[in-house]
């Protein structure tokens, strides 16, 4: 059984991996555990509330436990009663565990290596073009996030592969768009999480991630790239303008907000990719007819599956 085939009310004695623990306190003053588990096919937060010592030091992120636990129905959202936590008495393969993403490695490369041929001005292309034969291995495995979009082995590329293809799209509508400048911008702007996040079976921030974040990051390579290049025009300004300014708005981690129309191009592409892959994430995990867990990225939002073909 996987975590997608669960339903209420159904008593579970299951292996999990775990990724993230949290503990609290109830009203009451009793401890309590916080812990999300995943397998290889959904997510699914659980609730421990007679918290033995044991497994204070037992429960930890990126281990595989199995899991007793009641799967009950909590204000609409599938979440696991756990009972008991041990640890299984066979060998445990961790694919079983980890998410991948639609894609190969050899597709991913092929398309990126392809658009990046296709940039003209020799700034970008020679930026570009370095900076991925220095991190080509970290960005065809690095996840794109610890959570949300993306979270898998592989995951940056793939956002990247649809960014791209997404652009193509916007210069054929918008032809007063700079290509050069779009293409480099979407290759690059989070090129830092190659070094903000920690990407195994459980995807987690560095020391570096989290106290520089991958925008100050992706700015800092495209600027000493730049230098070591011998590279001083505009170009390069204007990327780290686009990188620095991709999230959109100042509460979402943007330093400056975009002032280019190719930043405020990368702002809507960046956007969109993220959102739809969160809400077909969801909506993957439910039959027809149903509405999606509320998602707190997207407003709180529960998402309802129509079954349309």
């Amino acid at each position: 059984m996987k975590i997608c085939d669960l339903t209420s009310p159904l008593s579970i004695d299951m292996p999990l991996l775990v990724t993230q623990v949290k503990a609290g306190v109830t009203n009451a003053g009793a401890p309590y555990l916080s812990v999300t588990f995943r397998d290889n096919t959904a997510t699914i937060e659980g609730k421990m509330w007679d918290v033995k010592e044991k497994y204070n030091q037992l429960i930890k992120a990126g281990k595989v436990l199995n899991v007793k636990a009641d799967v009950i129905n909590y204000r609409g959202t599938l979440q696991l009663k756990i009972i008991d936590c041990y640890e299984p008495s066979e060998e445990i393969d961790l694919q079983q565990f980890v998410l991948s993403g639609p894609y190969t490695k050899e597709t991913l490369k092929s398309y990126i290596d392809s658009e990046i041929d296709k940039i003209n001005n020799q700034d970008i292309f020679r930026i570009v073009k370095d900076i991925y034969r220095q991190y080509e291995d970290q960005v065809y495995f690095s996840a794109a996030a610890a959570k949300n979009h993306h979270e898998y082995c592989g995951g940056l590329a793939t956002h990247v592969y649809s960014m791209l293809h997404l652009a193509e799209m916007f210069c054929t509508n918008y032809p007063y768009l700079n290509k050069d400048l779009l293409l480099g911008g979407i290759l690059l702007h989070d090129i830092g999480k190659v070094i903000e996040l920690k990407t195994s079976a459980v995807t987690e921030y560095t020391v570096e991630g989290r106290l520089l974040g991958h925008i100050s990051i992706s700015q800092t390579i495209i600027k000493e790239t730049a230098d070591k290049l011998g590279i001083n025009s505009e170009a390069v300004l204007l990327l780290r303008h686009m990188v620095l300014a991709h999230h959109g708005q100042y509460e979402f981690g943007s330093p400056v907000l975009p002032m280019i129309i190719e930043a405020e191009a990368l702002h809507f592409i960046d956007d969109v990719d993220a959102k739809m892959t969160m809400i077909e994430k969801e909506l993957r995990q439910i039959p027809p007819k149903e509405f999606t867990n509320r998602i707190f990225a997207l407003d709180n939002r529960s998402f309802y599956n129509h079954g349309m073909k």
